[in-house]
């Protein structure tokens, strides 16, 4: 027993520092031994990527061999001296059964412990990030209570990262595991996310993994790692305000957990940047695939939804036209929202669309549905013929219509003064031919070019054309 009298003589003061010194060190070296951890994305209820090697990994005392089973497969690995391990497992077939995953670690100095995860499924996984109307919930969207009591959906698995940022990229997401899909479980996650993974399982039957990692009001750099950056050339020199600092808190902590791909709905707060969003589009997928490195995995976004910006009417089609132009990126697409928005809230409840229409991308590119029609009619081509415009369209092949059966609307032309007046729009076959009223000699055209447009113009799946202006136009299509 310290006799606490004599604390204030040095010699004593000095024991009692000794005594406390090794009393830490025992109590972390005991932590450490054997302290075999997993990041939470690794956890009971997750979905696995099928098809796809399953990159495996953790920390643990430094030089303690670390061994993983799943369904028959083993893989070990050795912490480093930072305690770091990392490992992979072979790929799995699809499988709706449950399975368990074992990870137990050994070194010199400890007995052997043990991980134990459970219910653990092989499907789709996909990423859903962004900002608010990523992160917006299902409990916040149309139909709210009703699309909470059906989504009873035990092989729909959700992980929902809570909102951190950080100056360096961390070990795991703090307090996020996955759960599987219940009226008790689904509220509060992502809508769109849900959505999205509500409408693959329905057509696939199988099981889907969704990671939500969206944060409201935040712009695209947090969310962009620097090595994505240094991949685009024309962002040298720019400004990249506080860049990577989401990427660190809540995305490098499941990459590279395998994936299929990734869907994201974000722009708001890069409003004003024009085509310069366009590079920094790319510097995201660019820096995401290669943290991941799975490839040129799928990228699909949402376009924004019509909204007030400011009284400026321009603000948003010229963002609009920078989400067009990201689509040369290989193996991405985009969703259309020009018909779902409410110019008077920036947060339109309508989500059910918002997911139905970045699925059709998923099952057309990468599901094999070539049935479906992954998009509304997209800018390709424009031809003068006298005072007329023909304009060509991607996605046009089943036909082109008015989505009320009234004539065309939100088309407009210009001559070489730049002056655009509102045109006559008249569907032929699988192009729209143009006219303004005294414009003898047109030049160009645009279509949509304003931020609470809602024009009537689809396809014959329903889909609505996205906005356009064929002057200098540096959009695509996706195809």
């Amino acid at each position: 027993m310290i006799d606490r009298r004599c604390c204030s003589c040095p010699g004593r003061k000095l024991s009692l520092l000794a005594v406390a010194l090794v009393a830490s060190l025992l109590a972390v070296a005991s932590q450490a031994r054997g302290e075999v951890k997993l990041p939470s994305v690794f956890s009971s209820n997750m979905v696995l990527q099928r098809d796809r090697g399953i990159p495996v990994w953790g920390t643990a005392a430094p030089g303690e061999e670390v061994t993983i089973e799943l369904v028959g497969n083993k893989a070990t690995a050795v912490a480093d001296p930072r305690g770091k391990w990392e490992t992979k497992l072979p790929a799995l077939a699809l499988t709706t059964e449950p399975l368990k995953m074992t990870v137990s670690g050994t070194s010199a100095a400890s007995t052997k412990n043990k991980i134990e995860l459970d219910n653990i499924l092989v499907g789709e996984v996909w990423v859903c990030s962004g900002q608010s109307n990523m992160q917006w919930s299902v409990s916040q969207s149309n139909d709210g209570g009703k699309e909470i009591a059906e989504a009873n959906h035990p092989n729909i698995r959700l992980y929902l990262a809570p909102t951190v940022q950080l100056r360096g990229p961390a070990e795991t997401v703090q307090g996020a595991r996955w759960v599987a899909c219940s009226p008790q479980t689904v509220g509060g996650f992502s809508a769109v996310g849900y959505f999205f993974g509500r409408d693959l399982h329905k057509e696939l039957k199988v099981p889907i993994g969704l990671i939500a990692n969206a944060w409201g009001g935040r712009r695209i750099e947090p969310f962009t790692p620097a090595i994505g950056v240094e991949s685009v050339p024309a962002l040298a020199g720019k400004p990249q305000g506080e860049l990577s600092i989401i990427y660190n808190g809540m995305v490098a902590p499941i990459a590279p957990f395998p994936i299929r791909g990734a869907i994201w709905y974000q722009g708001e707060s890069n409003m004003g940047e024009g085509m310069l969003y366009a590079d920094r589009k790319r510097a995201l997928v660019a820096g995401w695939r290669k943290v991941w490195n799975q490839g040129d995995f799928p990228f699909y976004w949402a376009q924004l939804a019509p909204y007030r910006y400011g009284g400026q009417p321009y603000v948003l089609p010229e963002l609009w036209e920078a989400q067009t132009a990201a689509m040369d990126i290989p193996h991405t697409g985009m969703a259309v929202l020009t018909d779902i928005g409410n110019p008077g809230d920036i947060h339109p409840r309508n989500k059910q669309d918002v997911g139905a229409r970045l699925a059709r991308w998923a099952l057309n590119r990468d599901y094999g549905r070539k049935d479906v029609v992954p998009s509304g009619p997209l800018y390709k081509s424009m031809k003068v013929e006298g005072n007329k415009i023909r304009v060509n369209f991607a996605y046009a092949d089943g036909g082109l219509k008015a989505r009320d059966d009234k004539p065309l609307t939100d088309f407009e032309v210009a001559g070489a003064d730049g002056k655009f007046v509102p045109a006559k729009a008249t569907i032929d076959g699988q192009t729209v031919v143009v006219e303004g009223e005294g414009v003898a000699e047109p030049t160009q055209v645009r279509f949509c070019w304003n931020g609470v447009a809602s024009p009537n113009f689809v396809n014959s799946a329903g889909l609505p054309a996205g906005p356009f202006r064929s002057q200098d136009w540096k959009g695509a299509t996706g195809e």
